[in-house]
């Protein structure tokens, strides 16, 4: 029986899944569908694009469009040649999604700049001006947003005839409601397009034509565009023919048209000169001021919004009594909708009016002078910080800041209204307060002579450490890290014996006690604030023992993740000398802790501990810190820990690696440097000897005889080359036995020796030194000896070639070498050389001739021989 219910629960399961999958298989999309929706994917975009717009369906359409910006960023060109069209195309006749879409589209390429060319502007002009007057006022209002986008990049002659000709020239009761208030908004918006005579002589009368409209939505809407307008027509202008449509504006029957027209004079009053303030913008604000509290409550907000700008701007143009009777104005304002009691009677235009008058308050004190603020404002201020709306009060902490700076040395008449908003029960009002904290608490502090009297000194700072406490015993964790971060320039104001009684114990117990992380970030800052600037080296040295006796050294692994952050503070706050002295060695002693949570901490602060060591005064820390590294490379187990102490371990390498690299680019330097000191004094001993070179050919050219010119050259060269001086006698008695020496070998013998290549060793095997550096000055005459000899016998010739080619290859031997040496001489040097060597040319070859004689005469001898 069991079974066989089982069975029918099952069966009763089974039908009523098969009734539920059949509504699912009927909203399938058929094959026909998804044929149409897809699309070939070798398309590009563009062409993708087009398909779309021309087959597909409107969700598709509408994506193309929302898309158009990206296209036109692709390719500008092939979107506004192919793409735009079929978008218009598109837009006749479509619903209003895919028109905010175009709109929106439209609007985009407009404001980001995108396009380059007024071609692209003017085609979108063309579509917006189509669709402008849509039947749908979002639709039409989307519209017109695009418009007033567009007129900032089109070109002045295409916006009068394409926008303002239909605008100007067609009569303005013709059109709708939302055309007419589309005009006013186009016209606001080309005024500044345009010269002062233009916008005189064909926007003005329309302007005027809109201001008298029968519609007071059109009054309205044109009354706010005349600030734009008068700005564009000028000073002369506006008094002449906007100014007294503004006054009349003001006496209009709805009060939205007045309050629009208020607000217009207020923000025009730079524009309007002083008798136009005095006889015109006067007697309206006062008739205003008067009224406003017979009309409706939105002309006195508005006019207790503008009511600080209005004053100040008009109060070189009131007398006594009329400054008095704003006072009187805004001192009512600032009570609006309280009765006796003090209870609130109208609802939220009253609290706005009175938040209105908290915002004016500073530009108020400024309006009645300081000097009395006791008298006329006074009042106001205790009413408005005592407001029984948090809201009133909370306006009244935002400002507060300015009050005082304003008020000077006179601050201390606002101490009793800074222990209430200190002391309030809202935490947004304490939240208000705290923004410009430090600049109320720097003025209050810094310019109260009177502060220490009547114990107020002492009230300030007991409501500071109550705001703390209430902030810190509820739930808003951020308006306490406000407050801890504000309260560290206490530091700078209070006296180091006072803070270290009042705040210290109680910031130092937010340290250790508090469960939210950035409270206790905040509280680390703020005590290493207060250590910081405290001036006794007891006190200082007595917080320095808490930190390590209860963080460092703290039995709870929390405080001595704590202390880690105290560190990373410490480091910002302090210098780095007072950081090594006092907090390094505690931190890197942590490297023993149990927990890897902390010794992972202390990893990612090992990079910045180790920025702080400078060599060699902090030698002894390195090590220590070297030390505490290679413990955690050895015997670290926990891998995240690993990890982080490698990628420190890497990172001291590379900067190790670094500082090797600017060794060597210090010494590559210095090696440059030396070798260049080097080159300078080779450079100048060889022009030395140079000198002296043109000094002996300046002798051999004046006439002396040539044998003491040619000793004179053989000394140089000899000299020059470091060789011993042999004398000219030894060189000569050396060339006459190598010739002999060469001359008894047979001719065959001779001839194979030439053909033989020369060695270095056989060049200089029987010359010494001093030959060597002679050789070089007589290659040519002996050269020339050699071809002249032409009709001596061969016999006779023979043996004395292998001699002079020896000779002369020798010498060129060594110039090879010389001029390798010599590598950095001047060109100048080498014309100077070659024009002495010019001049030099007789006296070489009456040299020569003598040589080749007498080496001719040494063969013919050994050749008879």
């Amino acid at each position: 029986m069991l079974s066989s219910r089982m069975t029918g629960n099952q069966l009763e399961d089974l039908q009523e899944l098969a009734f539920s999958e059949r509504p699912i298989r009927r909203s399938l999309k058929t094959a026909e569908e998804i044929d149409q929706l897809t699309v070939d994917e070798d398309l590009n975009d563009i062409e993708r694009a087009v398909y779309l717009l021309s087959v597909g369906q409107e969700v598709q359409r509408a994506s193309v469009i929302s898309n158009l910006p990206s296209l036109v960023r692709q390719n500008p060109a092939e979107t506004f040649r192919r793409v735009v069209p079929k978008v218009r195309e598109v837009l006749n006749g479509a619903g209003a999604e895919i028109q905010l879409a175009a709109a929106a589209s439209f609007l985009t390429i407009l404001q980001d700049d995108i396009i380059l060319i007024h071609t692209h502007t003017y085609s979108i002009l063309k579509t917006v001006l189509l669709h402008l007057n849509h039947r749908d006022t979002v639709v039409s209002n989307a519209w017109l947003e695009t418009l007033l986008s567009a007129i900032n990049t089109l070109p002045k002659e295409t916006i009068k005839q394409e926008v303002l000709n239909p605008l100007l020239y067609q009569p303005q009761l013709s059109h709708s409601l939302q055309a007419r208030l589309a005009s006013c908004r186009i016209l606001g918006k080309v005024a500044c397009k345009f010269d002062s005579h233009i916008v005189k002589k064909e926007l003005l009368p329309l302007v005027r034509s809109l201001c008298q409209d029968v519609e007071f939505e059109v009054r309205v809407s044109m009354c706010r565009q005349l600030e734009n307008i008068a700005r564009a027509t000028g000073e002369d202008n506006t008094r002449t023919e906007l100014l007294p449509e503004l006054v009349d504006l003001a006496g209009d029957e709805e009060s939205g048209v007045r309050l629009a027209a208020f607000d217009t004079i207020i923000n025009l009053m730079e524009v309007i000169d002083s008798d136009d303030r005095l006889h015109v913008v006067v007697p309206l604000v006062m008739s205003v001021c008067e009224a406003s509290s017979q009309v409706d409550k939105a002309v006195a907000a508005s006019l207790s919004f503008q009511f600080g700008k209005l004053c100040n701007g008009l109060a070189g143009c009131l007398s006594d009594e009329q400054r008095s009777r704003l006072l009187q104005r805004y001192k009512l304002l600032c009570v609006a909708g309280l009765q006796t009691e003090g209870h609130q009677t109208n609802g939220n235009e009253s609290m706005q009016i009175r938040c209105n008058c908290c915002y004016n308050l500073p530009a108020m004190v400024v309006f009645a002078d300081p000097t009395h603020f006791v008298s006329e404002l006074y009042p106001s201020l205790c009413n408005l910080c005592c407001d029984p709306e948090v809201s009133v009060r909370r306006s009244a902490a935002a400002s507060f800041h300015q009050v005082v700076k304003l008020l000077g040395s006179k601050v201390q008449l606002v101490h009793k209204e800074l222990l209430a908003l200190l002391q309030d029960d809202a935490l947004e009002v304490l939240d208000a307060l705290m923004n410009h904290l430090e600049e109320t608490l720097e003025a209050v502090l810094s310019r109260g002579e009177n502060l220490m009297l009547d114990n107020k000194f002492t009230e300030l700072l007991s409501a500071l450490l109550l705001a703390e406490q209430k902030v810190g015993c509820s739930l808003r964790w951020r308006l306490h890290e406000k407050l801890l971060q504000h309260y560290s320039c206490l530091a700078r104001l209070l006296p180091g014996e006072l803070l270290h009684q009042s705040f210290s114990p109680r910031i130092f117990v937010i340290l250790t006690t508090n469960k939210v992380l950035p409270v206790q970030r905040e509280a680390a800052r703020t005590f290493c604030m207060f250590l910081r600037y405290n001036r006794k080296q007891e006190q200082r040295q007595d917080m320095m023992e808490r930190l390590i006796q209860d963080l460092a050294q703290g039995r709870s692994y929390w405080n001595r993740l704590r202390f880690l952050d105290v560190c990373e503070m410490a480091t910002e706050i302090f210098s780095r000398k007072y950081f090594n002295k006092y907090f390094l060695i505690p931190a890197l002693e942590l490297v023993h802790d149990p927990v890897a949570n902390v010794r992972y901490k202390l990893c990612q602060l090992l990079p910045r501990l180790r920025s702080l060591l400078r060599l060699p005064a902090d030698k002894q820390l390195l090590q220590q810190l070297d030390f505490c590294v290679q413990k955690l490379l050895c015997r670290e187990k926990d891998k995240d820990v690993v990890a982080t102490i490698r990628q420190f371990n890497k990172w001291q390498e590379r900067d190790l690696l670094d500082q090797k690299k600017e060794k060597e680019e210090t010494l590559l330097l210095e090696m440059e440097q030396l070798e260049r000191q080097q080159s300078d004094g080779k450079l100048n001993s060889e022009k030395h000897t140079d000198r002296k070179l043109q000094s002996v050919y300046h002798l051999c050219l004046t006439g002396r005889d040539s044998k003491i010119s040619l000793s004179a050259t053989n000394s140089m060269s000899v000299s020059s080359s470091g060789a011993a001086g042999s004398s000219g006698k030894e060189m000569r008695r050396a060339k006459l036995s190598r010739s002999r020496s060469l001359s008894s070998q047979p001719t065959n013998s001779q001839i194979a020796n030439l053909d033989r290549p020369l060695k270095v060793k056989e060049l200089g095997g029987c010359s010494g030194p001093g030959k060597s550096s002679m050789l070089p000055s007589k290659d040519d005459s002996l050269r020339t000896a050699h071809f002249t000899m032409g009709p001596l016998s061969q016999t006779q010739s023979t043996p004395s070639m292998p001699v002079l080619i020896r000779s002369n290859t020798t010498s060129l031997s060594d110039r090879t070498s010389t001029l390798d040496q010599r590598d950095h001489r001047t060109s100048t040097l080498d014309q100077r050389s070659k024009s002495i060597d010019q001049h030099s040319s007789g006296v070489k070859d009456s040299q020569s001739r003598k040589l080749s004689m007498k080496s001719n005469s040494f063969s013919m001898q050994s050749g008879r021989e």
